[in-house]
């Protein structure tokens, strides 16, 4: 059975979303990068692999069930950002969206009667515990240290030690 209207236009919102995530991460990355937070960039740049993976998985999911792709248009994030608890601020916030669509994409799948999709979402819902906890995580660290300066820069050499592949979960 191929793949409804309704979840295929659903899924082609969030691969579209995920693909935001992915330049939203790689702006901020940029951005960091340009204040000498190279740590700060490489959490980034991982993150943004990240997004770009969970979009061209519901990407190749629309084509194995048949369905079109259709990519569209999207805003530029902005810029940069006053600090690295402003940046975390903003990608915790979301974060917390793209749990939100998540799971409002999990209950298209439930009312359509879509089971493969429903169960192919269940790695997406179980994929936004970890990437709320990570970056709630690091933005409760970030908030703690207040002002020092000496802080941020321990932190930053912490992530610079993140790799592609990890869970991305920030363990001190």
């Amino acid at each position: 059975m191929g793949i409804g209207k309704k979840v295929e236009d659903a899924l082609n919102k969030q691969i579209n979303a995920e693909f935001y995530s992915a330049l939203l991460y790689l702006q901020m990355a940029a951005d960091f990068e340009a204040k000498n937070l190279t740590g700060f960039a490489n959490w980034m740049e991982v993150q943004y692999g990240e997004e770009n993976k969970h979009a061209m998985k519901l990407r190749k999911y629309i084509l194995v069930r048949g369905g079109k792709v259709k990519l569209t248009a999207m805003e530029a994030p902005k810029p940069s950002w006053k600090s690295a608890l402003e940046a975390f601020e903003d990608a915790y916030a979301h974060e917390k969206k793209i749990t939100g669509m998540i799971h409002k994409l999990l209950e298209t799948a439930k009312d359509e009667k879509d089971y493969a999709t429903e169960s192919m979402l269940k790695w997406f819902v179980d994929e936004q515990v970890e990437e709320e906890a990570q970056t709630l995580q690091l933005l409760e660290i970030i908030k703690g240290m207040g002002e020092s300066k000496n802080a941020l820069y321990m932190l930053d050499h912490r992530l610079a030690k993140r790799k592609e592949g990890q869970s991305g979960e920030f363990k001190p």
